[in-house]
């Protein structure tokens, strides 16, 4: 295990409180205003809604890859401030402004614990068409993934004493996370062997930690609006931002 790596781990096995402490919710900034940018057509036959993409940063991008206003979020799926933005906007994000062509909307995991990992890799596990839906479903159902994970802290930590590819594998087990994510079109077998592969896992956490490092990201949610990070992380005035950057 490189030295990176280990420092990856060390920070997912700290106590379960601090990542769950390590959501953020500041408010405020702006964007200059923009020129009306008119709406830009899918591919015959589709709608931008269902188009998915990944990044070079291995962000998961809905809609448009080459739409002129590019919306970043990194965000844990154990974030209730996550949770939050994503059933105030997500449904007016993706259906108003992703689908116009004009609007691109990546999503950035950062890992804020073991727990988190697991999801983040479960959402991953599938075609890249299921990582913004099953993304949606774990905030819309956040209190009954996290609770079992609270309730069995030590059995989480003692699974670290695992073999790598039985680590994540035992932690999705103690969260219930496969019957979830099998009522969801994932089945357990695959979810599993997702689980498994010790190189797939370490990679995530260790993207969380550079990436977080080289965009001084502290806390999520955190958005970037074409490369500039922003303040604000509540839907009214993420939409304020996007609609002054010309989608309106």
């Amino acid at each position: 295990m490189t030295k990176f790596r280990s420092l990856a781990f060390a920070a997912l096995v700290a106590p379960l409180a601090l990542g769950l402490a390590a959501c953020d919710s500041t408010e405020g900034d702006d964007v200059a205003e923009a020129e009306v940018i008119a709406p830009i057509d899918a591919p015959e036959g589709s709608e931008w809604i269902d188009v998915t993409s990944v990044s070079e940063y291995d962000g998961y991008i809905l809609g448009n890859p080459d739409a002129p206003i590019k919306l970043v979020e990194y965000a844990s799926l154990t974030c209730p401030a996550c949770a939050a933005f994503a059933a105030q906007g997500s449904e007016e994000l993706k259906t108003k402004f992703v689908n116009s062509g004009r609007v691109s909307y990546e999503l950035r995991n950062q890992i804020h614990g073991p727990h988190d990992l697991a999801l983040a890799t479960m959402v991953r596990c599938g075609e890249k068409e299921a990582f913004h839906p099953l993304s949606d479903q774990v905030w819309a159902n956040l209190n009954g993934l996290i609770t079992p994970i609270i309730e069995n802290q030590d059995a989480v930590q003692a699974a670290f004493g695992l073999a790598p590819d039985q680590r994540m594998v035992k932690i999705a087990e103690i969260g219930g996370y496969y019957d979830f994510f099998a009522a969801r079109g994932l089945s357990a077998d695959q979810a599993r062997q997702c689980l498994a592969n010790e190189e797939t896992y370490s990679a995530i956490a260790e993207r969380s930690t550079q990436q977080s490092q080289e965009f001084g990201v502290e806390g999520t949610p955190t958005f970037f609006l074409n490369g500039k990070k922003i303040d604000s992380n509540s839907w009214d005035s993420i939409k304020v931002l996007i609609e002054k950057a010309g989608a309106r």
